[in-house]
């Protein structure tokens, strides 16, 4: 399944990112869940920045999240042919 592998693929990647071992480490100082009035906060193994997960620097994963989500019929186009089809 799609999904749950970039799922895994975030969680390994955001394990190895300075910025979230150092958000995780002040949550684990201050013996919580939450983070800077909700900046930082760790939801299922993901970290969240501002209520949205946070994918860390990487361009090869966020390349792979764009395509999953745009190049289906739902998100967006079946790929440059069929877009450009449908604008003829």
């Amino acid at each position: 399944m799609e999904g749950v592998d970039i799922l895994e693929k975030i969680r390994k990647l955001e394990a190895k990112d300075d910025e979230v071992i150092k958000a995780v480490e002040e949550m684990k100082k201050a013996g919580v869940k939450m983070l800077r009035d909700k900046e930082w906060r760790e939801e299922n193994g993901l970290m969240l920045k501002e209520g949205k997960v946070y994918v860390p620097k990487g361009e090869a994963l966020r390349v792979e999240i764009i395509r999953l989500h745009h190049d289906t019929p739902m998100g967006g186009h079946g790929g440059i042919t069929n877009g450009y089809l449908l604008g003829l």
